[in-house]
């Protein structure tokens, strides 16, 4: 018997066997309920995000050196191979800050799950609506949890989590899509695992931010693909000691928690712990906002009458977005939290009309912006990870008046997840100048039906404009 075939492995194994294990008939109704108004958002933000110029560099330099035709690129006429198609549909849901987010394990997760997924489903046809929500929901059960065994100090030491633990979704959904056994999917997400890589200095107004999540679908989907026909990863690439995924993004033996992969697995839906947005700007920002809106409707105000606005978070929430604002291009904008309460305070609101290429040197934003002070609060670091987005917001007037508002968690999030209506009319703000009424209604209708498709042809041809 070889070394790596004895390799301690339980963790990574435990989740091999949920992968290839699940069935449709296991997943709470409440979950089939979720994940359909999890997948409409991020094929809401996709089409949207088709059109934006990061989207179209991209698309076109691909296109150039792919002749295949496989797979289509959402929102467009387009088709790449299917490792490109993922690439770029991933970039699409993540290219505006407007998709789903789980908190607590810092991971994006529609961005990276559902490009590999749909990419099987296009290379494969005749998938049934059951079997496309059940590989979805493995892939949205798996990233999560990675990021929960990695603990918030994993961004907080430089690495995009997107680009990182992402591609343990991509490799669940795609195994779970291929139907790989419980031997093959470890070797998937060894196979992903070995390929995370990401910045988190690309947030300082990179476009290749934006790709990301494509880049750990991608990784994905060559994961699930390759095992499938025998080609082996790091079985134990969440345990080894020795250059394994947990020890060395976390630098260390011991600051990360391996029982979270797969605590509960099966039983606690991390699925249901996937939060919305409803502003077009990195999570971190968003309670923030909440807190100002809440304020404002309380005490209306105009922006003239701040003197100060003091923002009181955690230690990933200052490091993350907390810096202070120099214009740096739209991707910067969008993640610096003094930034967008200065759009938000002038603007109204902080969702796609309010985010151009010219509005990152809008002055009467950055001068809003230089009034707002993000400090680190150990007492809000100290309740984990899913308390990372709490805010404590203190707004001080001119006239030597003060208000304060704490929001645990914003619109939209898990404890206050949104309704269907609100998904809805969210993917028809996006879609609507894309598709057309019609069309975006013809994909809600699917989606939110997905259970009774036989086949899924029909919804990923809808995709195309």
């Amino acid at each position: 018997m070889t070394a790596h075939q004895v390799a301690e492995n339980s963790q990574t194994r435990g989740i091999a066997a949920f992968v290839s294990g699940l069935s449709y008939e296991r997943i709470p109704a409440e979950v089939i309920a979720r994940i359909k108004l999890l997948i409409l958002d991020s094929l809401g933000c996709a089409i949207f995000g088709a059109r934006l110029e990061w989207s179209e560099i991209l698309r076109a330099t691909l296109a150039a050196v792919d002749t295949s035709k496989q797979c289509r690129v959402w929102g467009t006429n387009e088709r790449l191979s299917a490792p490109h198609a993922a690439l770029v549909n991933g970039t699409l849901v993540q290219s505006f800050e407007l998709d789903d987010v789980h908190r607590a394990g810092v991971l994006h997760v529609g961005a990276v799950t559902l490009p590999a997924l749909i990419a099987i489903a296009e290379m494969r046809p005749g998938m049934s609506g059951r079997d496309f929500l059940r590989a979805a929901v493995a892939g949205y059960e798996i990233g999560p949890r990675v990021g929960l065994c990695m603990g918030p100090e994993h961004i907080s030491q430089g690495w995009h989590s997107g680009a990182t633990v992402g591609v343990f979704s991509a490799a669940a959904g795609a195994a779970a899509a291929v139907k790989l056994s419980t031997d093959q999917a470890v070797h998937a997400l060894g196979i992903a695992g070995t390929q995370s890589a990401g910045l988190m200095a690309a947030q300082f107004g990179a476009m290749v931010k934006r790709m990301h999540a494509g880049r750990s679908s991608q990784s994905g989907l060559y994961g699930a693909l390759l095992a499938e026909r025998g080609f082996t990863g790091i079985v134990n690439v969440f345990e080894s000691e020795y250059g394994g995924f947990c020890t060395t993004f976390s630098r260390s033996s011991d600051r990360f928690h391996l029982e979270e992969l797969t605590s509960g697995l099966g039983e606690r839906w991390e699925t249901m712990g996937i939060a919305l947005k409803f502003y077009s700007c990195v999570g971190s920002n968003h309670t923030t906002l909440d807190a100002i809106r809440t304020i404002q409707a309380r005490r209306p105000f105009k922006a003239d009458e701040i003197a100060k606005i003091v923002v009181h978070g955690s230690k990933a929430t200052a490091e993350h977005v907390g810096w202070p604002y120099e214009p740096q291009g739209l991707t910067s904008a969008q993640m610096n939290l003094p930034f967008c309460v200065g759009t938000l305070l002038v603007e109204g609101d902080v969702f796609v009309d309010q985010f151009s290429d010219e509005v990152v040197t809008d002055p009467r934003r950055i001068a809003i912006a230089r009034k707002v002070v993000v400090e680190h609060d150990p007492a809000i670091t100290a309740r984990g990870a899913k308390f990372r987005h709490m805010v404590r917001v203190e707004l001080h007037f001119t006239d030597g008046s003060r208000q304060d508002e704490t929001v645990e968690a914003p619109r939209g999030s898990e404890q206050k997840f949104a309704s269907e209506t609100d998904v809805v009319d969210k993917f028809r703000k996006l879609t609507r100048g894309v598709l057309g009424e019609s069309g975006a209604s013809r994909i809600e209708e699917m989606v939110l039906g997905c259970d009774k498709l036989a086949d899924v042809g029909p919804l990923l041809a809808a995709l195309s404009k």
